[in-house]
């Protein structure tokens, strides 16, 4: 009998749970709500069941359908708040600290994803001052599915910016906000769905992707689940013997980070640097460096930090014998903390062991390298010992399939696609470089196809073009990045779309540069003019528009040159480049006129095409208008 009643109970219970309204994770406490627009509020319940809803002094009622959905619309709002939203069904759900407001969607790849925490050591007076109320964040989880869209996260908080949130927000996105927070004083939320490596066509949903038919057959590939389990199962066993076959074969495993050690006899190398370009020459595998530094007591017997730039791909650091850290990519800068009790007076070994699975390893140059205890630093550049520990054959790429086209869209997209917004910013691009031609038609289609999943007209979309990266060239060249970059500019001809032109903050030795703050006003300069009406505001730097040809020279004139073209450093303009028929490129020379640029070379009679920071890298590129925006790269060529 007792049975029976506890079995009655609990198939109660199992009921009442079930038919309780349920909430998307967005609209959660702390959410900030699109203003003067209508509000869409919605979730799940039992079917045919009455919601009862009450906001800013108003009620609103509605009953579940069939499958237990509801939604009900708020009417356009004021920037105001706080708020509370009560919901009443079979169980009542309130949700505090409402704010109305500017919502935008944050998203791209690592550039977006890139959060202040990275950036702290460059911005922390600005972390420090950070506590704002009227500025949130939210984080959507890294998820994909090849399957079907999914209607809500799986996790997310709203989240008000202060010294310790503010570490993980997007670092582009809070300074964007900050910056549009400061002139409008309306709130802000930043709904953050961004992926480090990843394509444009994971962010588009499966009906659009079908213009693209190599594209949408790799989708319909990874629908099915036993072949990504046999590719995982493939990467993981591969990867797994290649670890496990170096550290067997490595001989400085529990020995070379000994500061006892004889390394007398170890050769040297300059850090930072590839050994590459030295006697080991292109290997793969292990190499060990070592250093003794001397230390005087003042940096001893206190907690110090190592700062070892970036290392190509993984390190494993030890002091005096001791592990101090680990980083397992080669993306992340490496600033080790040390304890009080590591450090001594006189001499001390430092010990890297350099893991490198394919391309150059090493140290990569131009990046910090040094260990600093309160303000006493000691530069670590220069002569260490090396020696190799294990020879590997290269190890290939481990299979990324949360990049794979239509993933990210259904789990980090089409949940979100309820929720009123203002618009999008968007950087990502260095994953579509091997085929810039296809992200001409590819990065459009996925605007336009966010514009109508999300049913809100032709909303601000707003972008960042790829930032200057890698070495320069001494001579004019093909590139990809230029040419994405050319792909990128050519979006501009979808209305409601602005560009962040970046080339000149960049940094040539790290996809990551760390100067965000430039780029989120940049952004912001965007929002302004293109999102909340103010068409005075000169918002980008000199871009592209006609040209004429004239004898030997190219007459070029400009959109957006604001007050007037100007040379930066009142030089003579740099990394302009022309061309005949032929299309082989040579340095040319240029000069402003008016808001023209003429351009020539005494080598070319004939000239047909002009370029200008056609390159990977246009260091140096300095062609910008008196607003002090920077022109875009252009060609003339009609592609």
């Amino acid at each position: 009998m007792k049975r029976s009643i506890y079995t009655f109970w609990f198939f109660l219970i199992c009921i009442s749970a079930f038919n309780q309204v349920k909430l998307p994770r967005l609209i959660s406490d702390g959410m900030v709500l699109q203003r003067n627009q209508k509000v869409k509020i919605w979730g799940w319940a039992s079917p045919q069941e009455k919601i009862t809803i009450s906001f800013n002094n108003k009620t609103y009622s509605t009953i579940t359908d069939s499958n237990g959905n509801w939604n009900v619309m708020f009417p356009p709002m004021k920037a105001s708040g706080p708020f509370e939203l009560v919901i009443n069904a079979s169980n009542q759900i309130v949700v505090k600290n409402i704010l109305i407001g500017d919502v935008w969607i944050c998203s791209g790849q690592s550039n977006m994803e890139l959060d202040m925490k990275r950036v702290k050591d460059k911005y922390k007076s600005v972390i420090e001052g950070s506590e704002n109320k009227n500025i949130r964040h939210f984080l959507v989880p890294d998820q994909y599915d090849f399957k079907q869209a999914h209607h809500d996260l799986d996790g997310g908080v709203w989240e008000s910016a202060n010294p310790k949130n503010v570490l993980s927000f997007s670092a582009v996105a809070y300074f964007f906000a900050k910056e549009l927070y400061e002139k409008y004083q309306v709130p802000i939320g930043l709904i953050n769905a961004s992926l480090g490596g990843s394509p444009a066509e994971a962010w588009i949903s499966e009906d659009a992707l079908t213009a693209f038919p190599d594209l949408y057959q790799e989708a319909q590939r990874f629908k099915n689940d036993k072949f990504i389990e046999e590719i995982e199962n493939s990467d993981r066993t591969r990867i797994s013997n290649w670890y496990r076959d170096l550290n067997s074969k490595d001989s400085g495993v529990n020995q070379w980070h000994d500061p006892a050690l004889h390394d007398s006899d170890w050769p040297e190398m300059k850090i930072p640097g590839y050994w590459a370009n030295g006697e080991l020459g292109n290997v793969n595998g292990v190499v060990w460096f070592r250093k003794k530094i001397m230390l005087p007591k003042s940096m001893t017997q206190k907690k110090a930090t190592l700062w070892l730039g970036c290392i190509v791909d993984a390190d494993s650091v030890f002091i005096n014998g001791k592990f101090i850290g680990t980083t397992s990519y080669q993306y992340p800068p490496r600033k080790y903390e040390i304890g009080a009790d590591v450090l001594k007076e006189g001499e001390n070994t430092i010990a890297i062991r350099v893991i490198n699975s394919s391309g150059r390893g090493g140290f990569v140059p131009d990046k910090p390298y040094f260990l600093a205890a309160d303000s006493d630093t000691l530069d670590l550049k220069g002569s260490w010992k090396f020696k190799q520990g294990a020879t590997m054959p290269a190890l290939g790429s481990q299979t990324f399939i949360r990049w794979k086209p239509v993933g990210l869209f259904n789990r980090m997209i089409a949940p979100l696609l309820n929720y009123g917004i203002k618009g999008v910013i968007w950087y990502q691009g260095e994953s579509n470089t091997r085929n810039p031609t296809e992200y001409e038609t590819l990065f459009p289609a996925m605007i336009q196809n966010w514009r109508e999943k999300w049913k809100q007209g032709n909303f601000p979309f707003l972008y960042v073009q790829l930032a200057n990266f890698m070495e320069t060239s001494p001579q004019p060249t093909e590139s990809n990045w230029a040419a994405l970059r050319h792909a990128q500019s050519k979006a501009l001809s979808i209305p409601n779309t602005g560009m962040a032109v970046t080339i000149d903050i960049g940094e040539w030795n790290d996809i990551h540069p760390l100067n965000k703050e430039d780029v989120g006003k940049r952004l912001a300069l965007g929002a302004q003019c293109i999102a909340y009406g103010d068409k005075k505001i000169v918002f980008s730097g000199p871009s592209y528009k006609s040209h004429t040809i004239k004898n030997n020279k190219i007459i070029i004139s400009f959109a957006n040159t604001g007050s007037g073209l100007l040379s930066k450093g009142n030089t003579e303009l740099k990394y302009f480049t022309i061309a005949g028929a032929d299309k082989k490129f040579v340095w040319a020379k240029a000069k402003i006129e008016g808001n023209k640029i003429v351009v020539w070379s005494d080598e070319i009679a004939n000239p047909v095409i002009v370029r200008y920071a056609w390159a990977d890298n246009p260091e140096g590129a300095n062609l910008y208008n008196i607003e002090g925006l920077p022109a875009s790269s252009f060609t003339t060529e009609n592609k």
